[in-house]
């Protein structure tokens, strides 16, 4: 028993006559009775009367079309749902995001979704990247935005639409920093609270390299969280000094460091290598592509 044997069933109750079915299906007169005629034998009973000219409907041949048309049209919405979800339109999405990227997607991507795309499903979970990469392994997650460079390398992650973004210190405007002339250096710094979420080992690094040993995250940072939006609160309403991506806080003010900060976070799309991706990743693609960048 096929779908298109119930389509021709349906067809030829509607119709009544073979050869009009048989038009209405694209078919030979001949081919559609092969048709009926497997499908009654599969089943074990007649489904129509020859009644002159016209074929109707037995009592079991009437059961048999109501359970038919409910199967097909669950077979159309089916398939409608797997073209709605091949386009990204449909669906689920469960994404992981890392603070800073977090901090410039969540709120665009779940606008997106209810304006354009109302019958897709997102899921957004916020974590350390240790978290969010176990759960991507656990399926628990179809894929994160977070920053490469705090991932350890390994064989079952894939990581692309790589966005590169820079990093700096930053206070709210009118604080005492914004006056100092000939650049701020990290000494004057530390002297007020200094704000971040948990920052990778590469950016301890570069902090060591540029401002000395002091600088390492774990000795200077005062105020750890990981949603930056909360930082960014914090600094407006304080004297505390974030350390964050530029673009994730522009109404505060940058400070001019020196030496340069000169570090750039590279937030990129991870997902489980040898798995298939869901299609709505797609509208994530363009949203990292449109709103990850100084």
């Amino acid at each position: 028993m096929t779908l298109v044997q119930l389509k021709h069933l349906l067809a030829l109750a509607e119709k009544g006559s073979f050869s009009k079915s048989a038009q209405a299906v694209f078919l030979t007169q001949p081919a559609l009775s092969r048709s009926i005629r497997a499908l009654e034998d599969e089943l074990g009973m007649p489904l129509f009367d020859r009644v002159g000219r016209r074929s109707e409907l037995t009592p079991f041949g009437r059961e048999v079309v109501a359970r038919a048309r409910q199967l097909v049209l669950e077979a159309e919405e089916l398939r409608d749902s797997g073209r709605r979800m091949k386009r990204g339109h449909a669906g689920v999405l469960r994404i992981g995001m890392g603070s800073g990227p977090g901090a410039m997607l969540i709120t665009p991507l779940l606008t997106t979704v209810a304006t354009k795309h109302p019958k897709l499903q997102v899921e957004v979970s916020r974590a350390g990247t240790e978290l969010l990469v176990q759960a991507l392994r656990e399926r628990a997650l179809d894929a994160l935005v977070v920053d490469a460079r705090a991932l350890r390398p390994a064989a079952d992650l894939r990581t692309d639409s790589l966005r590169e973004m820079r990093g700096a210190f930053m206070c709210r405007r009118g604080h005492p920093l914004t006056r100092v002339r000939g650049g701020v250096t990290f000494e004057a710094v530390r002297r007020y609270p200094i704000a971040s979420t948990p920052l990778s080992d590469e950016v301890a690094r570069i902090l060591i390299e540029r401002f000395g040993p002091g600088a390492h995250p774990a000795q200077c940072v005062t105020l750890r969280c990981e949603e930056i939006r909360s930082l960014v609160d914090v600094a407006t309403r304080s004297d505390a000094v974030l350390i964050a991506i530029r673009a994730a806080a522009p109404d505060l003010v940058e400070l001019r460091m020196k030496p340069a900060l000169d570090a750039r976070a590279r937030f990129g799309l991870v997902t489980l290598a040898r798995r298939t991706e869901a299609p709505a990743l797609a509208i994530v693609r363009a949203l990292m592509e449109e709103l990850l960048q100084d």
